[in-house]
């Protein structure tokens, strides 16, 4: 199975035209702001890649990193936060559905919830875009460590019957902690299987 033993931090802009060469799979991670988007990064890679703030809104660019010299990683700005100005959130989603829509080497979003909550609209609503837009995502649910392990699948389901109103057919997920790192392990799997199946289509 992949692990993570290099993680190099690229560069961050606010425009998808300047970021690196789209010559590696790449896969990007966002959610709204305080769902604990980059204590998972950190987790993942096994190392502080990411800055975490009990302040959310944090991370303002689009942030490349090149894992293990084969893929990219992309750290996107949270939404939703709401203490941004109307002129911030606008830029904001931008910058964000720009990259989403026009990045030709993404192959796949991992969309970040919080498992506590119930289900939120501007989630919902996002997945829809996605959805409409064309972009490949799976959903990741975070902060599992921070409710009983019985109640962590009720609370997907409960998430995906929400769902189930508006979605024929409902995307993968995954329940994560960033915590005892919970989840990490089909992450990577599930990176590493898409890779494989992107340099088989390349090579021929």
């Amino acid at each position: 199975m992949m692990q993570i033993h290099q993680a190099e931090f690229l560069l961050s802009n606010t425009d998808y035209q300047k970021c690196p060469t789209p010559d590696k799979p790449e896969y990007a991670f966002i959610g709204r702001s305080n769902v604990g988007k980059s204590s998972l990064l950190n987790a993942l890679c096994n190392k502080k890649v990411a800055h975490t703030s009990q302040q959310p809104g944090k991370t303002r660019y689009i942030n490349h990193y090149l894992i293990n010299q084969h893929w990219y990683l992309v750290d996107l700005p949270g939404y939703g936060w709401a203490r941004a100005s109307k002129t911030d959130r606008k830029e904001w989603e931008t910058m964000i559905k720009d990259y989403l829509t026009q990045r030709p080497n993404l192959l796949c979003v991992f969309l970040l919830v919080d498992i506590r909550h119930e289900p939120q609209k501007i989630d919902l609503e996002f997945m829809e875009w996605l959805a409409e837009a064309g972009v490949p995502f799976v959903m990741i649910f975070t902060k599992a460590d921070k409710i009983a392990k019985t109640k962590t699948k009720y609370k997907a389901s409960q998430y995906q019957q929400k769902m189930k109103e508006q979605w024929e057919e409902l995307p993968q997920y995954f329940i994560t902690s960033s915590e005892n790192k919970v989840g990490m392990d089909s992450l990577l799997e599930f990176i590493e299987q898409i890779n494989l199946n992107f340099e088989q289509k390349s090579e021929n």
